[in-house]
């Protein structure tokens, strides 16, 4: 069993949409699954901002120049998930949104993620209601707390 540790959550937005990316197939835990922009954990020392903008450079190839400061949307989140091998989960796990420049180009890290998309708020709330098996059960967890969805909506 996974003892509770600290990670963090970071979703990424653009004109009105927000990126879900689906986790590579190689990964240990979750492989194949769509999520959020990226999750990591910060460095011994390292503020968990200035990780969120090291995870978006080493998975999506974002330069730190390209995003907003990350903002602190669920600072008590939380969550404690399963995966079918048996991998547990268990983390504290604030959550952070920053808005992608329009000009940005992601460049997905393939060892980390094999497809992204960019998606209305709306569009996501829908396809995790009509398939949410495919959706990593920390998205969907994250995604039904209104401070998250009423920001994404912005």
């Amino acid at each position: 069993d996974t003892p509770l540790h600290f990670a963090f959550s970071a979703w990424l937005t653009c004109g009105g949409k927000v990126l879900v990316t689906r986790r590579a197939l190689s990964k240990r835990t979750w492989p194949g699954v769509w999520t959020n922009a990226f999750c990591g954990h910060p460095a011994p020392g390292e503020e968990t901002a200035d990780a969120v903008l090291r995870r978006a450079s080493f998975e999506l190839g974002i330069a730190p120049a390209d995003l907003s400061a990350p903002r602190l949307i669920l600072p008590d989140f939380s969550y404690r998930a399963v995966d079918s091998s048996g991998t547990v989960e268990n983390e504290i796990c604030p959550v952070f949104v920053a808005r992608l420049t329009a000009d940005a180009q992601i460049q997905p890290n393939p060892d980390e993620v094999c497809e992204s998309a960019w998606i209305t708020p709306g569009g996501l709330s829908a396809a995790i209601e009509a398939a949410p098996f495919v959706f990593s059960p920390w998205l969907i967890e994250e995604a039904s707390h209104e401070p998250l969805r009423a920001h994404l909506r912005r």
